[in-house]
């Protein structure tokens, strides 16, 4: 309930209603004071935190600018580029973010400390000061009143009419205090209605504005991080391959470390210890050598492994001669002595173990020690680049390309290796290869497949060849994409006739698998993670060259996108980096092949649930997985569980990472007046974020109805349009395309023009949308 009004003509009266109905304001003004009191405690707590925070945020902000990150190799791929600026985009945002805090901030003692302060000293302090005022005229009237009723009516007329006009000034001017008082009480009871409330609204009105700009921020912000997040996907499905080939590398070192012991033919280094003769007694000082043998220069340089300290300067010397030490000659083992042009004396050394003194021995006497890679020596034999190699090859193709091109997993499931083996002995022996019959259905896709892969890696060398795998890892690393294609078509017109024509029979082929991604699953850059590392293996297994898995990847990779332009155009003369159009940028495909690497789309998948006809195909499919496998049905309209794909069984050289691909860009994108038919401002994908394959994902609705497109030229739209949701990521390439992530809503989606794309709105903007990527909601 109210508070009651005071009128002005109960101050005459002054009856106890009276006072308690203003007692009653006189309350509820104390209480208004103690709450703004408290009010402008916390408002400046508030501030103080904030200008806390904001601190903290910069900090945060200097230390994610200043952090650069360093990649193994020598080079970095697009997605480790865009992953690398990543923290300093960041720190770019909060420090714009914190610029308007601080704008905040500043504004905000102005606009909300102030006038508290203000309203509680001008407007209730001063109604205390009246208060008080009128206190006092209540005690002085009440006390006049009280003496001039004792006078005795025995006093002389003229004194008592003084008196009486004394009380009559009195009254008033009590009267008049009371009025004043009331009049206080009420305005200062009305003025808090807004310039208590005034204040507050204007601090929030600060605070709305902040964030509206952290909105904005967060819309300019979300173009790269569509591009961030798919370069994070992409490189967590390379770090998967490569972890698991430099695991495999660990394993293989651990089992057999001498083996795999690197061996260059032009230096050997190690520890030795070195006797020093001091004072008649001699010591055993450990160095790190390293011996070149072109020069005949040793280096030794006192190191200790406990500490990781180097001790002094490096000392060298040019050898002379080596002679190994007899047993009998020295009390300790494995020792040699050396002789040197420019140090007198002999120099004894001791090595680790019998062996590593024989490598020594056998680097300073100009031996070179024999390097020789862990194959197989009946495989060698067995697998040529000849005309067997090429007609199995091509037998082998076209059973896959009539029988399972649309299999699922083509190449990236592996078959039983006995089958493989038999399929292979059978094939390329001239006694039995007529017999084989690769249209029964003995012989399962998988493991024709797995037979193309097992033969190129029977290959006594890789079939782009150990000469020139540094020259296409080196081309890959180029910046300019155009300059890739280049410098690829140029070294490939470089390999042996026989090796190239079976690199273009093999990429036609890999090609027409692509072009199958929608049923198969094999887009291009899957099939340059399965191939890359046969037909680029390094010479030597070490962790610098899986590194570089990535880059054999991505050679691949060209290499389909571009089939018939480098294998049947001669490449222009200069070649490589000379090439005139090094600067374009990479050229974007208006013809409806596979995606390539730079289209791959973020893979973020949900489970699908089964119908009964999924179901089925599921059993069927099931025939040709290992039992430890689960692999689900998938059509042309399905998505796929990454997890349950990464399941599947593989061999050294297959790697995982399957990805749903982008839809193909339509032709009629690249003509000016479609596009001029589409809004040109910048898209909005929705802020959602995804997350990584180890988090839970974003999901669809249980056997999700995709997209489907019965539109043509005559009727672009042949039902209402309708909500859709985006089932992936996808990077627009064009103005006239819709960039997003998984989850986005769409508004007004209806069939487009364009065969196999929609056209919807998202934030305004009306864009193409690739039907396979949506379903309707």
């Amino acid at each position: 309930m109210g508070l009651p009004a005071l009128e002005f003509s109960d101050c005459y009266v002054d009856s106890p209603q009276f006072r308690e109905r203003l007692k009653s304001h006189e309350l509820e003004l104390e209480k208004t004071n103690k709450f703004i009191k408290e009010l402008i405690k916390d408002g400046k707590a508030l501030i103080q935190a904030l200008k806390n925070l904001s601190t903290a945020k910069r900090k945060f902000a200097e230390s994610l600018n200043e952090f650069k990150f360093q990649c193994i190799g020598d080079a970095e791929t697009d997605d480790e580029i865009c992953i690398a600026k990543s923290l300093q985009e960041f720190a770019g945002v909060l420090q714009n973010l914190e610029d308007e805090r601080t704008r905040m901030i500043e504004n905000a003692n102005d606009v909300l400390i102030l006038p508290l302060e203000r309203f509680r000293k001008e407007q209730i302090g001063a109604a205390k000061e009246a208060k008080k005022k009128y206190d006092k005229e209540t005690e002085k009237y009440c006390t006049v009143l009280e003496k001039h009723l004792s006078l005795s009516a025995k006093k002389k007329e003229a004194h008592l009419h003084e008196a009486d006009n004394q009380v009559d000034i009195v009254r008033q001017h009590f009267y008049e205090v009371s009025l004043e008082y009331v009049f206080k009480v009420q305005e200062v009871q009305e003025r808090k209605m807004f310039e208590f409330v005034e204040p507050l609204l204007a601090f929030l009105q600060g605070l709305f504005t902040y964030y509206h700009h952290g909105y904005e921020l967060a819309k300019d912000f979300n173009h790269f991080k569509t591009d961030l997040t798919i370069s994070i996907q992409n490189t967590r499905n390379r770090f998967e391959s490569t972890r698991s080939e430099v695991e495999c590398l660990m394993k293989k070192m651990k089992e057999n470390p001498h083996e795999h012991k690197s061996i260059s033919p032009n230096t050997m280094e190690g520890y030795l210890f070195v006797q020093e003769k001091r004072s008649f007694v001699s010591t055993w000082v450990k160095y790190y050598c390293i011996y070149h043998r072109e020069p005949k220069r040793m280096t030794m340089m006192l190191f200790d492994q406990k500490s990781g300290a180097k001790n002094g300067d490096e000392e060298g010397f040019t050898l002379k001669s080596c002679i190994r030490r007899k047993t009998d000659s020295i009390e300790k083992r494995f020792c040699f002595d050396i002789e040197a042009m420019d140090r007198p004396g002999v120099i004894t050394m001791q090595a680790l173990s019998e062996e590593d003194r024989r490598l020594w021995m056998e680097a300073m006497d100009g031996r070179e020690p024999v390097y020789t890679l862990n194959r197989d020596s009946q495989n060698e034999a067995m697998a040529q680049l000849d005309v067997i190699g090429f007609n199995v090859v091509k037998k082998f193709i076209y059973a896959i390309e009539t029988r399972g091109i649309d299999e699922l997993g083509l190449y990236r499931i592996v078959g039983v290796n006995s089958r493989v083996q038999k399929l292979l002995s059978l094939a390329m022996d001239p006694k039995t290869c007529a017999d084989v019959e690769l249209d029964s259905t003995e012989w399962e896709i998988k493991t024709i497949t797995s037979a193309i892969k097992h033969y190129l890696r029977m290959l006594p060398a890789p079939l782009m060849t150990y000469q020139y795998q540094r020259s296409f890892i080196k081309a890959a690393k180029l910046d300019n994409p155009e300059a890739r294609v280049a410098e690829i078509h140029s070294i490939v017109h470089r390999l042996p006739e026989k090796n190239r024509q079976m690199l273009e029979l093999l990429m036609k082929h890999l090609a027409k698998v692509a072009s199958h991604h929608q049923q198969n699953l094999m887009t291009v850059a899957n099939l340059g993670v399965v191939f890359g590392p046969t037909l680029l293996r390094p010479q030597e297994e070490t962790v610098a060259a899986i590194m570089d898995i990535k880059f054999q990847n991505i050679v691949v990779e060209i290499l389909i996108e571009n089939h018939e332009r480098i294998f049947k155009d001669m490449p222009v003369s200069g070649g490589g980096q000379g090439n005139s159009q090094l600067n374009l940028p990479r050229r974007r495909s208006t013809d409806s092949k596979a995606p390539s690497c730079s289209e791959r789309p973020l893979t973020l998948f949900h489970t699908p649930s089964f119908s009964e006809k999924d179901k089925a195909v599921e059993k069927r499919n099931s025939a040709v997985v290992n039992s430890s496998a689960d692999l689900p049905s998938v059509n042309c309209n399905s998505t796929l569980d990454w997890t349950r794909l990464n399941s599947l069984p593989t061999r050294d050289g297959d790697q995982d990472g399957l990805q749903l691909s982008k839809q193909s860009r339509p032709n009629s994108l690249q003509n000016p007046k479609v596009r001029s038919s589409m809004s040109t401002s910048p898209a909005s994908p929705s802020p959602t974020s995804p997350r990584s394959p180890s988090w839970p994902m974003f999901s669809a609705p249980s056997s999700p109805q995709l997209a489907s497109s019965t539109s043509s030229e005559s009727s672009p739209v042949s039902h209402p349009p309708r909500k859709a949701r985006a089932l992936y990521a996808c990077k627009a390439e064009h103005d006239s395309e819709l960039s997003f992530i998984a989850g986005t809503i769409f508004e007004n989606v209806h069939p487009s023009r364009e065969p196999g794309w929609l056209e919807g709105t998202l934030d305004g903007k009306t864009g193409l949308i690739p039907e396979n990527y949506v379903e309707f909601v």
